[in-house]
């Protein structure tokens, strides 16, 4: 059992997965910082100097902060438009390698030598 543990933890596809989920963390952090201190300040002065993270709305006891769903939408946002810029590039470079001629196989050695033979026999015949 341990060594099937080992082989499957070792295959690629698990090793690239936890690779891109550790990616996917820090990717997050730079979004995370991005709109918290970039874009949200600019927009706020764009609307008046609101500022989005105190937005809520008191509803009896309850305060619904309607200001983080704006924040987590337009975090949303962005990274959606990463990924799409992603996934648009990999399937340029997929088309691209699609589109490429590919080199014709060399030829096997019984083909090789049936093309020696053809030869021998045509010049024999000439």
């Amino acid at each position: 059992m341990w060594k099937e543990f080992k082989d499957f933890v070792m295959r690629g596809n698990v090793i690239d997965l936890a690779i891109a989920v550790i990616i996917g963390a820090a990717f997050g952090a730079i979004i995370t910082s991005l709109v918290d201190d970039i874009f949200m300040p600019i927009i706020g002065v764009l609307l008046g100097g609101v500022d989005f993270s105190g937005l809520s709305v008191q509803v009896g006891e309850a305060s619904i902060a309607y200001g983080n769903f704006i924040q987590a939408t337009v975090y949303f946002l962005i990274i959606a438009f990463a990924l799409f810029l992603v996934v648009r590039a990999v399937n340029s470079l997929q088309k691209q390698e699609e589109a490429a001629p590919e080199a014709p196989p060399e030829p096997s050695a019984e083909e090789v030598l049936l093309a020696e033979i053809r030869d021998l026999l045509e010049a024999r015949s000439a």
